[in-house]
């Protein structure tokens, strides 16, 4: 496993201070704020009532059971690709089928795991563990103290919140370590700095988290000596946004940098090395880190102006400056203006670079040597999306995964030293593909930039508004959109003759940080407009048109959901907001709301405040406008984005005698998935909705 992890989450608990002063007038105001109390007996008893109302409606329909059915079938299939992950000279997996439907944690050998049908050890079983401990434990990932990788914390969660607590784990015996690492619930982090020693932010007790929720005081641990006796390293700030945590990065040649980063705002970090003479505070941008070591190298990714740097960009710098806080970067990669940068790991002796070109990917491997770097390109399928599965210090062997919207996952085994990629795994066809092709358009938006998007759409598509057509997107977080092969979307969709449409519009990642810079803050509704932009290109080019057109997307995606229910309500017959964001006047007050400020803005800045009232979907509903009736799912675990938003938008609806669907699964956290069981419900739920929607009753388009 290599490089660093951010855990977004945070507890539920209103902030003091200015935020609650300038929302004040909104407390005062706003009738649903008892939907706010997450866990309370009235919002639940409420929750309860609409699901009563909601689930008979879509899963009373005649395609339901066949849609779960399907979709149950994908997610527990025998014959999926196990994701690799290199450690100790193990291939380890985190699995879930039918049989165990919270997984297995396992291993096998390199070579046992090339076959066909490896051989596998189970380490840990979620399900049986549960059984035994009286709880649903849902899994959050380990890391391996280096370099014999033998001892493992390993981190578990609660129905999925994005809490964890954290547990040592021996790969040896397949066994907890009996009087081991064992670290309570809490959302935190932890690095290994030797077998005795961790370095962990948490929630050590009153005064330790930030406004939202986050942890910022970094303290050593040592083993077998009590958490409240632990000596503190690090502090941030109770204002700061984020965490403060630590990772770290090492190279084959045994060089090694702990990283303690503070989370001044979502984006902009404070980045210091923590060593044994004490921190050493590094001078870079807000926005630039370190996430690799190659050869006696640390490898930096960019998204602002460093030196003579682009944004965006991939650089390096000698390890033994840095660790003096001497910071003189070298480019290894500049983006042009339509690529970014999606993917950069080491190997042995290589770096594995993969770059977006106009949302296609392309790989390379770079080589360190007294020249400086050079880049070589890796020949791999064209028209995919490219992704380095596992990489590892201790030799250039690494996995790599390809996938296209018609193209099932393969898995491609590559030497970095010597890259001759071959095919060692591949997923069988999950729906018949055979009639159906993939276009990239592009739409002019609102101020004249085109958006790319893709259409997948029966080859023999007759262009006159009739093709029932779904379409997603996210916009935000730098994060990108690419091609991937979905089982489900494909059997439950595209089999019956519907279209899929992903647009990659501002916000997103797709054209590195411009493209993400251009939607922040108070010029977001860019955002929107290009998602509007490309919906009416669609319905220009005959494609679909707005009676035959659903949209749908999760989290900051729910968010783009409601604001274009709002805007646009005649563009759309059906609309799924998925675990959203939704009232923007109060959203800093729940779950990790305050850490997003820095993409959103902020209700104490009078300019921030008065766009995020234009834009805010609770705020902006309206009595008597003819929209769509939508379906508005959330989770009551989810502790990052938090079920309040959709319960008051679905509430507010209600009051203004407005059709909707609402549903709230009791698990799951933000990721709606703590069991492949789970995750087979919401997609069926949202396929016969949207099928109701856009196709007609059970039969109007006959299915394969």
């Amino acid at each position: 496993m290599r490089g660093m992890t951010r855990t977004l989450a945070t507890a539920l608990a209103l902030a003091a201070g200015p935020i609650a002063a300038q929302t004040a007038r909104m407390t005062d105001t706003d009738p649903y704020l008892w939907l706010e109390d997450k866990d309370g007996a009235k919002p639940l008893a409420w929750v309860e009532a609409e699901n009563a109302r909601t689930l008979p409606r879509l899963q009373n329909d005649p395609r339901y059971q066949t849609f779960y059915a399907q979709a149950l079938a994908i997610a527990a299939a025998k014959d999926r690709i196990p994701a690799p992950e290199q450690v100790g000279g193990r291939i380890l997996n985190f699995w879930r089928d039918a049989e165990h439907p919270h997984g297995l944690w396992r291993w096998t050998t390199e070579a046992d795991y090339a076959s066909p049908e490896p051989h596998w050890t189970t380490l840990l079983d979620l399900d049986a563990l549960g059984k035994a401990e009286g709880k649903t434990w849902v899994w959050k990932g380990y890391s391996c103290l280096h370099p014999e990788e033998r001892f493992c914390l390993v981190n578990l969660s609660e129905g999925g919140e994005d809490a964890v607590e954290l547990r040592e784990f021996d790969l040896q015996t397949g066994r907890f370590v009996e009087g081991g690492f064992h670290l309570p619930k809490s959302k935190q982090d932890a690095t290994w700095i030797d077998h005795d020693t961790l370095l962990v932010s948490r929630d050590w007790g009153a005064g330790t988290l930030t406004q939202s929720g986050y942890p910022f005081v970094v303290k050593l641990v040592k083993r077998g000596i009590p958490l409240s006796a632990s000596t503190e390293v690090f502090r941030g700030a109770p204002g700061d946004q984020v965490s403060t945590a630590s990772y770290d990065l090492r190279d084959a040649r045994g060089h090694r940098l702990i990283v303690i980063q503070r989370g001044v705002t979502f984006f902009g970090s404070e980045k210091s090395l923590y060593t044994p003479h004490g921190l050493v505070r590094l001078d870079l941008p807000p926005r630039a880190m370190p996430v690799d070591l190659l050869d006696g190298q640390v490898i930096f990714q960019t998204s602002d102006p460093w030196g003579a740097v682009p944004a965006g960009a991939v650089a390096s710098a000698p390890l033994a400056e840095v660790e003096r806080g001497v910071l003189n970067p070298t480019v290894i990669f500049a983006p042009g203006p339509r690529q970014s940068v999606e993917q950069i790991t080491a190997t042995r002796d290589k770096g594995l670079l993969v770059v977006s070109d106009n949302v296609r990917s392309r790989a390379y491997t770079l080589s360190h040597g007294p020249a400086g770097w050079t880049r070589t390109p890796v020949e791999m399928p064209d028209n995919a999306t490219i992704g380095v599965t596992s990489a590892t210090d201790k030799s250039d062997h690494a996995f790599l995964t390809v996938t296209g919207f018609l193209t099932p996952t393969s898995l491609y085994t590559l030497d970095a030293a010597a890259p001759a990629p071959r095919v060692i795994k591949s997923l069988p066809p999950r729906f018949d593909a055979s009639n159906d092709i993939v276009e990239q358009f592009q739409a002019i938006s609102t101020d004249g930039t085109k958006i790319p998007y893709f259409v997948v759409h029966p080859r023999d598509v007759t262009l006159d508004g009739t093709t029932p057509t779904i379409m997603t997107a996210y916009g935000g977080f730098e994060v990108s959109m690419t091609p991937t092969y979905s089982g489900v979307t494909g059997k439950l969709w595209l089999e019956r003759g519907g279209s899929y449409v992903l647009a990659n519009i501002r916000g997103g990642g797709e054209f590195g940080p411009a493209w993400h810079d251009a939607g922040r803050k108070t010029k977001r509704q860019v955002i929107y407009d290009d998602f509007a932009s490309v919906a009416k290109d669609l319905v220009a080019r005959r494609l679909t048109s707005p009676a035959k057109l659903g949209i749908y997307g999760g989290s900051n995606g729910g968010l783009l959901m409601g604001v274009e229910f709002n805007q646009h309500p005649d563009l759309w017959k059906a609309v799924v907001i998925q675990v959203p964001l939704l009232d923007m006047i109060r959203y800093e007050h729940i779950a990790a709301g305050a850490s997003w400020v820095d993409e959103y803005g902020s209700v104490t800045n009078p300019d921030e405040r008065a766009f995020l009232q234009t834009i805010s979907p609770y705020q902006n509903l309206k009595r008597g406008v003819a929209y769509p009736e939508p379906y508005i799912w959330t989770t009551t675990k989810d502790d990052r984005v938090g079920p309040q938003h959709a319960r008051k938008f679905a509430a507010r609806m209600k009051e203004y005698g407005l059709p909707y669907l609402f549903y709230e699964d009791t698990a799951g956290g933000h990721s709606g998935d703590a069991d492949i069981e789970q995750g087979a419900r919401l997609q069926a739920l949202q396929m016969v909705y949207f099928s109701q929607k856009l196709m007609g009753p059970a039969g109007a388009i006959a299915a394969k």
